[in-house]
Formats: structure tokens, sequence, C-alpha cells
């Protein structure tokens, strides 16, 4: 399938690691050229580096989006060498405090990491988007928005706010040619998740073989119809379909990419 990407410039929030360094690699791939967004100078060069010897293009663009003059030097560098077609909105938090653990200054800053800093972006973006009459714009939201638990209440309800501002933004954006959509993840692996996996095994009795560790945690943790932990590259794939143009007709959706673990239509 031709994504037809070649020649548009995609920003990627919080590229230098994880979840958005594959996207960001997935788009350059379909020669989308990508600004690597992150805090980290050498993490973020060191991936638009890496994209550059695959053949793909990148840019970088380090700022802390949680305060607008960071914001505003992120926005800037991303523009410099020209508009910017894609805005994929990624970088966040996690917080495992539970409701008798977060403070209310705990909410605020979640509320602004997770969804102010993605306002802002969109704030910055956006508007020369309009400009070329085509753009798009992906919230990476999460299940836990759709079908919250009873820990970390904080960062559950940054997902739903991501979601429905995101589904907003689509009805304010009416027939400008800019799409507005969220791709929500259920539980991907990555170093991280199979590093604590390992370490929690003993305490659940998983065993000691990598994958019937991975195959239980599954089971008791996050079960969904596929009984696997979903791949960071599967996020990826659909962030570039909704960035293609075969998705023109699609906005104001929330794609769920989770093996089927949220229980609704």
């Amino acid at each position: 399938m031709d994504t037809q990407l070649k020649g548009k410039r995609a920003l990627v929030t919080g590229s230098s690691s994880g979840l958005g360094e594959a996207i960001a690699k997935m788009l350059a791939s379909e020669g989308a050229t990508v600004i690597i967004h992150g805090r980290n100078i050498e993490r973020a060069t060191q991936v638009a580096a890496s994209i550059v010897r695959a053949g793909g293009a990148a840019d970088i663009a380090i700022g802390d989006l949680i305060t607008n003059e960071g914001a505003d030097v992120v926005a800037a560098a991303a523009l410099q060498a020209g508009p910017i077609d894609i805005l994929v909105n990624n970088a966040g938090a996690t917080s495992h405090k539970s409701w008798g653990q977060a403070t209310a200054e705990d909410w605020l800053d979640i509320y602004n990491t997770n969804v102010v800093a993605y306002v802002r972006m969109v704030q910055r973006i956006v508007p020369q988007m309009k400009l070329q009459g085509w753009g798009r714009v992906i919230h990476i939201g999460g299940g836990l928005g759709i079908q919250p638990i009873k820990e970390q209440p904080h960062y559950n309800a940054t997902l739903a706010a991501r979601h429905n501002m995101s589904v907003s933004l689509a009805r304010q954006l009416k027939e400008t040619g800019i799409t507005s959509n969220v791709v929500s993840p259920g539980a991907i692996i990555n170093p991280m998740v199979e590093e604590w996996l390992q370490q929690a095994a003993p305490k659940f009795n998983w065993g000691t073989d990598p994958e019937e560790i991975k195959y239980k945690a599954v089971q008791e943790l996050v079960p969904n119809d596929t009984g696997r932990f979903g791949e960071p590259d599967e996020i990826a794939g659909a962030v570039t379909y909704l960035c293609s143009r075969y998705a023109d007709y699609i906005s104001g959706a929330v794609i769920r990419v989770d093996g089927g673990t949220i229980r609704c239509l």
C-alpha cells in the first residue's frame, strides 16, 4: 500500500524513545520527514541519526511541553524547515498512585503533562495546517480512558480527556481538510515492561520462561482476545494508516489497538 506520505513533514512528540520512536521510524520509512522531539538532545539525535542511516529524513526539536515557553521552542524548531503536515501528540507521563496517594497537585501536574501539553501543540501547529488545506492530528490515548480501573485515577482521567478533546477538535476542523483522531493502545510490550515482568514473575508464580511469563501476565493482568501483549509497530501501523490519504474520511474516531481488551462496541 502506498500511503502517499512522501514529502509530508511529521512532528511526533515524545519520539526520542519508546512508542513515539516506533511511530516516527515507521512514518519515515513511508517517506515522511519526521521531527524527533524529546527533552534529551543526545537520545533525540541518536533516533534521528538511525532514521537517516536507514535512508529516511529526520530533524530534531528539543524542549519540555509542560510550559508555554517550552512548547514555543519546540514548535519553532519543528517549523523552521517548513510546514508541519502531521502532528502526533504522544509525549506524556504515567503515574501509579492510588486515590489515597494522589494529591490535588498530582492531578494538576499530570493533567498539564498529558492534556494541556497536547493542547499547546495543537494551538501552535494546526493554524498553519489550515493554510495548507490538509493535515493530520493524532492523539495517543489509551484503554484506561474508556474502561478505567480503581488504580491511578488521575492518569486514567487524562486519557479520557485526550479522547474527548480529539473528537471536539475534529468538530472544530470541519471541512478544513484536517482530520483529528485517537489511536488507543492496549498493553504494549517494551524493554521496561519486560524487565518488570521478569521481576514480578516469582511473586505471581509465572515461571522462568520469558514467553510463558508474558502469556501468564496477559491472562491475569490484561486479558484480551489475542492472548498477548501488543507490539510498538502495531500502534505505529495504525498511526501511519490514519496519516495516509486512505484515511481522508476518518475523523473524530477512536481506533482501539488493544487485542480486544476493551469490552464495548
